[in-house]
């Protein structure tokens, strides 16, 4: 395994994170809080025994299972507690009062059965968020946990404005921020010239989203796979994405959210063998070329998180927009067909629940940490995948499948 050190410390940390976001579950789904225990369990065992010692959770994963999880498969074992670094977060977003900043921080120590946090995280800051936060006495009770020792090192992650995370980096003396950062996404938030600010004043940067929620691996767009094609050593995507952020060497590590064995033994190889500054200018032109044909090509900026969901009206909103990128990196009837399958028949209730059947209610973009204009880019779904001929399909697939009977065909 690869090692970074954190700026201010001497510690090691491992260049690859587990994000605890996304494991496995028996339903599948990512916000599922049915937590595959045995599996969950045997892949983080194993990634630490492969030299993880880095272990990211927070409140909202896996409906607040995580963090439980964590307490009781992983950390409750002592000799294992001392050979991982465990981060949490604050979930700001839930935080309305002085008070609730303490008793949440006291019920997660206790979830995760631990007596202090190595790194603690304000969750999913942008401008707004911080300036309710710092209102809130969100300073002196960070001072105040770092002295009692139940937090070694403070930080936060951030959904924002660039000019915004360059303020909250100047406001106070963080340890460390966590970003999103993918070679779609170099400037996109805090960006590269946020991470630049924060590495000049000595914090160090984890990133999320290395792979964009999982768009930038698997089936990927053929005209994608020709730029790889090209080059003259052969890796996967997972490695040209990951090899192209540890090439930065303000990066401590990165963060990804792993549930496939075969995903965590790649990730664990790439990141033995991703050294600084290791790239060479031919590769990283391969990869502003492929940036370029992303662009060209994706519609909707999601990852695919689920912070949006639910939705009150049963829109599967990550679903709809991953049908559409879908349609346009890789052609009609494929997409198309799933839009009309997983909106408008395989729905838990037997319903169809369209963009289209969206109240207008702005709901999920309060809770979006993309800030994506959700109701805006449904017109777009609705234009490719949501016609007259799709709608009908769908009726016709219910009413097969005993479904709709009671309502009027669209």
């Amino acid at each position: 395994m690869q090692y970074r050190t954190m700026p201010g410390s001497d510690e090691k940390l491992s260049a690859l994170g587990y994000g605890c976001m996304r494991l496995p579950t028996h339903v599948g789904g990512p916000a599922s809080s049915l937590i595959d225990t045995p599996k969950a369990k045997a892949q983080i065992l194993g990634a630490i025994e492969r030299g993880v010692n880095y272990l990211d959770t927070a409140a909202p994963y896996h409906l607040g299972a995580s963090e439980s999880f964590l307490g009781e498969h992983i950390l409750s074992d002592s000799a294992l507690r001392q050979r991982v670094n465990i981060a949490t977060k604050l979930p700001c977003m839930r935080i309305k009062t002085t008070d609730a900043m303490g008793a949440t921080f006291d019920k997660q120590l206790a979830k995760l059965r631990v007596d202090h946090f190595d790194y603690y995280l304000l969750h999913a800051l942008d401008g707004p968020g911080w300036d309710k936060m710092v209102e809130l006495g969100v300073v002196e009770f960070m001072e105040r946990i770092k002295a009692e020792g139940r937090v070694r090192h403070l930080g936060f992650s951030f959904h924002g404005r660039k000019e915004d995370f360059l303020r909250i980096v100047d406001a106070y003396d963080f340890a460390f921020a966590q970003v999103q950062y993918n070679m779609l996404d170099e400037r996109y938030q805090a960006g590269i010239e946020g991470i630049d600010h924060a590495h000049a004043k000595g914090m160090g940067i984890i990133v999320m989203e290395p792979l964009r929620g999982g768009s930038l691996v698997g089936k990927i767009p053929v005209s994608v796979q020709k730029l790889y094609d090209e080059a003259e050593v052969k890796r996967s995507p997972a490695d040209w994405a990951l090899r192209w952020i540890w090439n930065n060497p303000k990066v401590t590590l990165l963060l990804s959210g792993m549930n496939v064995d075969a995903h965590i033994d790649e990730n664990i190889r790439i990141a033995c063998d991703a050294p600084p500054s290791g790239m060479n200018e031919a590769e990283l032109a391969i990869i502003d070329r492929v940036r370029a044909t992303y662009r060209e090509l994706l519609q909707v900026d999601c990852t695919g998180c689920a912070y949006c969901m639910p939705c009150p009206e049963g829109i599967d909103i990550p679903a709809a927009f991953k049908n559409l990128n879908n349609r346009h990196m890789f052609g009609r009837l494929e997409p198309t067909l799933f839009h009309a399958a997983y909106l408008g028949i395989q729905t838990p209730d037997g319903q169809p629940h369209w963009t289209s059947s969206c109240v207008d209610c702005g709901k999920c973009e309060g809770k979006c940490p993309q800030h994506i204009p959700i109701r805006e880019k449904f017109a777009l779904v609705q234009r490719d995948l949501e016609g007259p001929l799709v709608k009908s399909i769908a009726w016709l697939g219910r009413t097969m499948m005993g479904g709709g009977k009671k309502r009027a065909r669209p």
